[in-house]
């Protein structure tokens, strides 16, 4: 599935509950970057990527946002919330009926989709460049992304394929 939003458009304003309940919307997050990530408890692509995320989100502070999306429709509530806190993830939002993939267009987990400050698509793609074939990455592309994003220019690659494991629709 191809994005279903463009580089440079408005991101859909979803609206998700988290893993008690509480409903979020995107648009509550403008101002700041924001990091979409579409995630999975099951993962081992995601689970290496959370744990470079945290890295990267010691750096950045406050000036920019991870929001982890579950939109697997195998994983109970239950093992959501237990990994989710086991990687200390800061919000996880529920997707079960595949709302925001389907209008992101995401594919896998992880799927990373990065926001500006204004809800515009800047990036959209893999956490790096690692795949099946190169197991260390050369290139983060999300850092590469939020780096030229705070200094006032456009990421370069805006876009790269996804890496990681499939969402599971059913």
């Amino acid at each position: 599935m191809d994005a279903m939003i463009s580089i440079g458009e408005t991101a859909p304003d979803v609206s998700l509950p988290d893993l008690v309940g509480r409903p979020h919307r995107l648009s509550h997050f403008r101002r700041r970057l924001v990091v979409v990530n579409f995630w999975s408890a099951e993962c081992p692509h995601a689970a290496r990527v959370d744990e470079e995320m945290h890295k990267l989100f010691a750096e950045w502070g406050d000036t920019v946002v991870w929001i982890s999306i579950a939109s697997n429709a195998n994983e109970s509530l239950d093992l959501l919330r237990s990994v989710a806190a086991q990687r200390a993830l800061p919000l996880v939002l529920l997707d079960r009926n595949h709302q925001a993939a389907d209008l992101f267009g995401a594919v896998t987990t992880p799927h990373l989709f990065l926001l500006d400050s204004q809800g515009i698509l800047r990036y959209q793609g893999a956490f790096d460049d690692i795949t099946f074939r190169q197991k260390t990455a050369t290139r983060n592309y999300l850092a590469e992304a939020v780096s030229a994003i705070l200094v006032g220019k456009e990421p370069d690659p805006p876009q790269t394929p996804p890496y990681g494991c499939a969402i599971v629709r059913y």
